[in-house]
């Protein structure tokens, strides 16, 4: 089972939309995945706990997983080559 952290500053508002799009996404892929919701500043001290981090702000730092930000599935520019990404770190 893959474990995807979804990021946003609050862990509420943007990562709830990245969240039912990420769910989407594995359903239609039947990928066995978990998805957590957190703010940005607990993904250092979740990393290793996870196999992918999903932001839609900046990312502070740099992680031990691969982190994408996925602000196209905010602005809806871009999602198709967004959700190549994200499955090519979980397939």
């Amino acid at each position: 089972m893959k474990r995807i952290l979804i990021a946003c500053g609050a862990g509420i508002a943007t990562s709830t939309i990245v969240v039912s799009k990420v769910e989407e996404l594995i359903k239609k892929h039947n990928i066995d995945a978990s998805i957590k919701q957190i703010k940005i500043s607990e993904a250092s001290s979740m990393q290793s706990e996870a196999d992918l981090i999903v932001s839609t702000t900046m990312l502070p730092t740099t992680y031990s997983i691969p982190a994408i930000i996925a602000t196209s599935y905010i602005t809806g520019f871009g999602e198709e080559e967004l959700e190549e990404e994200i499955l090519s770190h979980l397939i």
